[in-house]
C-alpha cells in the first residue's frame, strides 16, 4: 500500500464519514471497493487505498477489485454482482456506479458512488462535513420546492424559467444508489415549467454514457427555449445554433432516444464541493465532480428518462421560491429554506461551510464556462 501525503488525517476522516455517516457500517461488516484504473484519468491515485485503510481502521473487512470502463454499460456482469451481493456494501469509485445509478436492479447491492474524485476532495470539506446534516437539507430544500406556489430561475447571462411548485414523483428516491457526498437536491420535473437557459462554454453529456464527442463547444451564449418537457428552439450565434443542432442530432440518434425531451433540472447544494481545474481540461470529469456546488444548476435533457444525455448548466442561478431567493447569485442560503437553521445549528461544521463556500467550479479566466482550457470564451454581444 503506498505512503499516504501530509493530509492523511483529513482524508481518512472523509473515508470515514463515507463508510460510517452514509454506507452505516460498523465492525464486522464486508465493503466491496470496486476502482477504475486511476490512469484512466477520472478518478485520482490513493483513493482505494484510503478506503481500505479507514475501512481496517473501523474493524471493516473490506477487499478492492479493479473494473474496467464500459462508456455503454447497461448493467453490471452477473458474476460481479454476485461479487457485490455477497458484501454488505460495495462502492464505486468507478464511473460505472454513476453510470448504473437509475438502474432499479441495482438497488439490491446497495451500492455507494463517491463523487469525490479524488484525495483533495475527500480530505476537503466536501468530504468531512457531515453526510447526514446533507441528507436532511435536501429533505427540507424538497419539501419547500413542492409547497411553493411559484418557482422563478434566472442568472446573469439571462437564463429565465418559471413555473409552480414542484410535483415530485411519487416513487421513493430519485436514484437507487447512495450518493456521497450528498450535494443535489431530488431532480424537479421539468413538465411544468418554461422558459429559457442561457447555455455558455458547451453542451455535455450527464454520466449516463459516454460518446465521442462527448461536449459540443460554443462560441458564445445560446439561447434555449423550452417548453415544458420540450426543447423548442435556440437562439444566438448562428454557428452556435447549428453546432447545438447537430450535436443533439447526433447523440439521439447514437442512442435512439427522443432528440428535443427536456426531461428535469436540480442545482447543487454542498459549498464544500469544488473544481480546481479548468472545466476545458476534462468535461468527463468537470460533468461528474463540478455540480454539487450551488453556483451550478443543471438540466437532464436529449431522452425521456434521468439523466438523459445532454444537460445544460447554468452558472451562479437565483432561484426564486414564493418570492424568496433561495439561490441568490449562486449562494445558496439554507437559512431561507424553513428548518434550515436548525441543521446550522446543529452542525457547526455545515454553518462554517456555508459562511464560506467553495467559489472553484471550472471556470475559464474570463469567468464563464469553456471547451477550451486556458482560452476565454467569446463575450456576449
Amino acid at each position: 500500500m503506498p505512503d499516504f501525503d501530509t493530509d492523511d488525517a483529513a482524508v481518512l476522516a472523509g473515508a470515514r464519514n463515507l463508510l460510517a455517516d452514509c454506507a452505516g457500517m460498523r465492525e464486522g461488516d464486508t465493503l466491496l471497493v470496486l476502482h477504475e484504473d486511476p490512469a484512466l484519468g477520472y478518478y485520482g491515485p490513493g483513493m482505494a487505498e484510503a478506503m481500505l485503510e479507514a475501512a481496517a481502521g473501523m474493524g471493516i473487512r473490506a477487499t478492492a477489485r479493479a473494473v474496467p470502463f464500459d462508456p455503454d454499460v447497461d448493467a453490471p456482469p452477473a458474476e460481479l454482482c454476485r461479487a457485490m451481493l455477497a458484501a454488505d456494501r460495495t462502492l464505486f469509485l468507478a464511473r460505472m456506479g454513476d453510470q448504473l445509478r437509475f438502474n432499479a436492479e441495482l438497488a439490491a447491492v446497495r451500492p455507494i458512488v463517491c463523487y469525490a474524485l479524488d484525495r483533495a476532495m475527500l480530505g476537503s470539506a466536501f468530504g468531512q462535513v457531515p453526510y447526514r446534516a446533507f441528507v436532511e437539507l435536501k429533505a427540507r430544500i424538497d419539501r419547500a420546492l413542492a409547497a411553493a406556489s411559484t418557482i422563478r430561475v434566472t442568472c446573469p447571462l439571462g437564463t429565465d424559467f418559471s413555473g409552480p411548485g414542484v410535483a415530485f414523483p411519487a416513487a421513493a428516491g430519485d436514484v437507487t444508489v447512495a450518493r456521497f457526498p450528498m450535494s443535489v437536491f431530488t431532480p424537479a420535473p421539468a413538465a411544468a415549467y418554461r422558459g429559457r437557459v442561457a447555455q455558455a462554454g458547451f453542451l455535455v453529456g450527464t454520466g449516463s454514457k459516454y460518446y465521442q464527442p462527448y461536449g459540443a463547444a460554443l462560441r458564445d451564449v445560446l439561447f434555449i427555449d423550452f417548453d415544458g418537457n420540450r426543447l423548442t428552439g435556440f437562439e444566438g450565434d448562428a454557428a452556435d445554433i447549428e453546432t447545438a443542432r447537430r450535436h443533439y442530432a447526433f447523440v439521439a440518434e447514437r442512442f435512439g432516444i427522443e432528440r428535443d425531451f427536456v426531461h428535469s433540472w436540480h442545482a447543487g447544494i454542498h459549498p464544500g464541493c469544488a473544481f480546481a481545474a479548468q472545466a476545458g481540461e476534462s468535461l468527463e470529469r468537470w460533468s461528474g465532480a463540478a455540480f454539487g456546488n450551488p453556483r451550478l444548476l443543471h438540466f437532464h435533457t436529449c431522452g425521456d428518462y434521468a439523466p438523459g444525455e445532454i444537460c445544460w448548466n447554468v452558472v451562479d442561478p437565483t432561484v426564486l421560491v414564493d418570492g424568496v431567493a433561495i439561490w441568490e447569485n449562486g449562494r445558496l442560503h439554507p437559512e431561507r429554506v424553513p428548518g434550515g437553521s436548525d441543521i446550522l445549528a446543529a452542525h457547526p461544521s455545515v454553518a462554517t461551510a456555508f459562511a464560506s463556500p467553495a467559489q472553484a467550479i471550472g471556470l475559464s479566466p474570463d469567468g464563464r464556462l469553456s471547451a477550451n482550457a486556458g482560452q476565454a470564451a467569446a463575450k456576449s454581444r
